[in-house]
């Protein structure tokens, strides 16, 4: 094996999120309806990685969550109509 060939290239990653902007980025998720914004511009933006990568994943567990809130109303409401039958 040549040495060329076995050498490997390091390609340096994106720098790392500061302290500072996660600090930025907690303080933007406590504020309503900017949240929601900020979760899609961070998810498929032109952002950090790992932030996209957060963004991803708190806008899967958000969807999660309104399906499953949403099958609880529906449970609900069958529940009331059921009862109110007899």
């Amino acid at each position: 094996m040549s040495e060329v060939a076995s050498q490997r290239v390091h390609k340096p990653g994106p720098p790392p999120v500061s302290f500072g902007s996660w600090m930025l980025t907690l303080f933007l998720m406590a504020i309503p309806l900017v949240n929601i914004i900020m979760l899609f511009v961070w998810a498929f933006g032109d952002s950090n990685p790992s932030k996209a990568n957060y963004a991803k994943a708190a806008l899967l567990w958000a969807a999660i969550g309104i399906v499953i809130w949403i099958l609880l109303v529906v449970l609900g409401v069958s529940a009331t109509f059921y009862d109110s039958n007899y």
